[in-house]
């Protein structure tokens, strides 16, 4: 049995499901939607992906051809259909996705527990350089909500949307806050050397005796011992 058959669905797999939900449609079809709709903000949206998914939701009984037409000299297109088994998975992973984290490991992360290990004024600039990328994204989101308010178009459909504009505009946030921090030296970093590039080690500094010091205890969660409210 497949991938999908496993309970295993890969993003595009979702996507190809949710649309074969709406209604029958051809791969092609499926892809122009997918890019009108900017699907491609949440997955990776290729041709040959997306085909390579609909075979192996055939393979996994979850989508069945319907039929095949031809429109003048193009090739041949078959047309698919979601079926009960595809439309019960589909629902399933939703479900499953909505209420369940899961853990992701964004590259930005680990970049950014790591990067002590570049100078001050250098992190500063590449975060604000990262900051004029995301400017442009909010900038871009927002031209895009707006068009979706003006087609009238329902929120249902947007609201994932609103929750990347929400995530992203924090993310630029917190970064404009550290990287002003951390420019004015309120935070504390190593030194390097501006010719050789090399980490200055303070000889008379206790802070590099660290590894035999019990860590800090965890600061306390605001809710603790708190009543959880509705």
């Amino acid at each position: 049995m497949g991938q999908a058959g496993r309970g295993v669905m890969s993003p595009l797999a979702i996507a190809v499901l949710a649309l074969l939900d709406e209604r029958p449609m051809h791969p092609y079809e499926m892809y122009q939607m997918l890019v009108a709709r900017r699907e491609d903000l949440l997955i990776k949206v290729r041709p040959g992906s997306l085909y390579h998914a609909v075979a192996r939701l055939a393979d996994d009984a979850m989508v069945a051809a319907e039929g095949t037409e031809r429109a003048g000299n193009r090739p041949e297109r078959t047309t698919y259909r979601i079926t009960e088994a595809g439309r019960d998975a589909l629902r399933g992973r939703i479900a499953e996705l909505l209420g369940t984290p899961v853990r992701e490991y964004p590259i930005f992360r680990l970049a950014l527990a790591e990067a002590h290990s570049l100078p001050r004024e250098q992190v500063v600039a590449l975060l604000g350089e990262r900051l004029g990328h995301l400017a442009s994204e909010l900038a871009d989101l927002d031209a895009l909500l707006d068009w979706t308010v003006q087609q009238a178009m329902p929120r249902r459909y947007c609201l994932v949307l609103e929750y990347i504009r929400t995530t992203l505009h924090a993310e630029f946030t917190w970064i404009e806050q550290f990287a002003a921090e951390l420019g004015s030296g309120a935070v504390e970093w190593e030194e390097f050397d501006p010719v050789t590039g090399e980490r200055i080690v303070a000889c008379d500094s206790t802070e590099h005796d660290w590894p035999s010091r019990e860590p800090p205890a965890a600061p306390r969660p605001r809710w603790a011992g708190s009543p959880v409210r509705g």
